[in-house]
């Protein structure tokens, strides 16, 4: 992240909700926000200093946005790949900041479990293929790095050489 030494935070609207997943994954602490009042959301914003995302364009009129005191990111487009990608090129965030780290659903950070920690809250053939486990401490998920990790890697890895062969485009 080139950010500096601040790690970003994020609140997405319902309505680009589909790119809290793919934070989430990259290891971002990302909310989805899913009331309808939009004061909360900004306030939410400035009280936990998160940025806002959303493709809602009455959202960045507010004061406290125009003022530079929240900041927001207007989404463009309906595609959550394009709308990461957009994300990710405006803020320079790196594609592997702190992958799987992070519950998809708690939005908590993960704890590690042993295997023997595990022996009884995963399937037989996980426990006996899988040597790493990492638990939500909320929702007591329990998460491994099997193929559907694999997957969620490969489109990361994917993402992140799209992004580097755009950016070595020279532009006339």
């Amino acid at each position: 992240m080139k950010n500096g030494l601040t790690e970003l935070k994020f609140i997405v609207d319902i309505n680009a909700g589909k790119l809290v997943k793919w934070l989430r994954i990259m290891g971002y602490d990302s909310l989805l926000f899913t009331d309808k009042d939009d004061g909360k959301m900004v306030k939410i914003a400035l009280n936990e200093n998160r940025i806002i995302l959303t493709k809602d364009t009455h959202i960045l009129e507010r004061r406290l946005i125009t003022s530079g005191k929240v900041k927001a990111i207007l989404i463009e487009g309906d595609d959550p790949k394009q709308q990461l990608e957009q994300v990710v090129t405006t803020l320079e965030l790196d594609f592997s900041y702190k992958p799987f780290s992070m519950c998809l659903e708690c939005n908590l950070n993960l704890i590690e479990r042993s295997k023997e920690q595990v022996s009884n809250l995963v399937p037989e053939h996980v426990f006996n293929t899988q040597t790493t486990y990492m638990e939500c401490p909320s929702c007591h998920r329990i998460f491994w790095k099997g193929t559907h990790w694999q997957a969620m890697s490969d489109k990361l890895a994917s993402f992140k050489k799209k992004k580097q062969k755009a950016s070595g485009v020279v532009k006339i």
